[in-house]
């Protein structure tokens, strides 16, 4: 068991984490001299709220805590009084007659990978821009900062590496992003599932410290019309027996498995596209011109690309993977490691080869130049991406039923509250002329 030293450490509770299908942090606390008995028997709790908005019969769960993932959050608790630490853990959420509980999107992943652990396993890195803005009522900016061009409050990237490093996440790469009041805090490669974890609690990190400089930071896709949304690039590589399986030694570059896998990502790319960019408003962000990609293509120099393989890397097995560049950080992240990885074994299985890789931003290509190219398209809305998430058998055969079922519903739901829904650009736009 992960030895932490409760007392010498001031904590006081111990607070179990897991997320909705929709992806959405969920949490309790107890205090830290029940940590036992959660550790022997695991904790109930009403399990309605895992199912987001589609909430249907109540049920008992018990969360099971994972206790490898321990950590002390880095945070000291003030009261009028009294003072305190909390630690965290992720776990596993099963049923009241001890079977799996079919909506926990972590144990998907687990599932997921073990499945296809015979080909490889996957370890994965993540890069998450986000916003920082004045408040959570509107998305004023804080900076003129571009790229590279550090603008303001680079000190919130800073405090929450060395608060996430406290907690033994390992962060590689910070900076200003494209657009203004935008920033970017990249995740050193690992496991797959401690990386989807750690993403979780990155956001948590990120949001709690801007707090406590008067500010609000926001992972949401596309906040503001007109400037680079928040995208969450994903690099994925495949392991086996401490060999990198992405990694071709006589070329000293990517392999076939390599391929096939990138090939599968795009074929399959609009079956799983809604559960990478899960929201109404991630599709504002998969625009032509925002370096967001929108046609299923995939290079080395194209960050407009669906799949990019970062040309550097060549010669070095360590860091031969490919990038994903489609999801957002408002994803569920395990629901998203799982379609992707899914896809990406279905096309080693099916042996599969990639279309010729595209160089250029494809929106400046002609029509016939992509249809000689046979480039699909992501789709621009959830609904239609609903429609291609809903009848794929690739989807059906990674989600459990329960989850497959649910997140539908869920987004179905979504789609008909805002279709329903009487927005600004129509008071703007029809009000005082219609």
């Amino acid at each position: 068991m992960k030895k932490i030293e409760f007392e010498d450490n001031n904590v006081k509770f111990i607070r179990p984490i897991f997320v909705d299908i929709l992806g959405r942090m969920l949490d309790f606390t107890i205090p830290v001299e029940d940590f036992e008995d959660l550790i022997k028997d695991g904790k109930g709790f009403d399990g309605s709220s895992v199912e987001g908005f589609a909430r249907t019969e109540e049920s008992d769960l018990r969360f099971i805590p994972d206790i490898n993932t321990l950590t002390i959050l880095p945070f000291e608790y003030k009261g009028i009084e009294k003072s305190w630490r909390e630690a965290i853990v992720f776990g596993q959420i099963i049923k009241s007659n001890g079977k799996e509980y079919e909506g926990d999107t972590r144990t998907l992943l687990k599932n997921t990978i073990e499945k296809s652990k015979n080909i490889g396993i996957p370890k994965c890195g993540g890069e998450l821009e986000f916003f920082i803005f004045e408040n959570d009522k509107n998305p004023k900016h804080t900076d003129k900062g571009g790229y590279f061009r550090s603008g303001l409050y680079g000190e919130i990237r800073k405090e929450s590496q060395l608060a996430l490093s406290e907690m033994g996440i390992k962060t590689e790469f910070d900076h200003h992003e494209v657009a203004k009041s935008q920033h970017e805090i990249d995740l050193t490669y690992s496991d797959a599932l401690k990386i989807a974890d750690e993403i979780i609690l990155t956001k948590y990190v990120v949001k709690r410290i801007a707090r406590k400089f008067g500010v609000y930071a926001s992972f949401m896709p596309k906040p503001i019309t007109g400037i680079n949304g928040n995208g969450m690039h994903l690099h994925f590589s495949l392991w086996k027996n401490s060999e990198n399986l992405f990694f071709d030694r006589e070329k000293q570059g990517l392999s076939d498995i390599a391929k096939s896998y990138i090939a599968g990502l795009i074929k399959y790319g609009k079956e799983i596209q809604a559960g990478l960019n899960q929201w109404i408003n991630s599709y504002k962000r998969l625009y032509p011109g925002y370096e967001a990609p929108t046609y299923l293509v995939w290079g080395t120099k194209n960050r407009s690309a669906y799949v990019r393989v970062p040309e550097y890397q060549k010669g070095k097995e360590s860091a031969t993977r490919i990038e994903i560049r489609s999801p957002d950080p408002a994803c569920n992240p395990y629901l998203a490691i799982s379609l992707i990885h899914g896809a990406g074994i279905q096309g080693i299985k099916e042996g599969l080869e990639p279309p010729k890789s595209v160089e250029v931003d494809v929106f400046h290509l002609s029509e016939l130049e992509k249809r000689e190219l046979n480039i699909g398209e992501l789709s621009t809305s959830l609904e239609k991406a609903l429609e291609f998430f809903e009848k794929s058998e690739l989807v059906k055969n990674i989600l459990p039923e329960h989850i497959y079922q649910k997140f539908i519903e869920n987004k179905r739901i979504e789609c008909n509250n805002f279709n329903r829904t009487v927005t600004d650009y129509e008071i703007k736009n029809y009000f005082s002329v219609l």
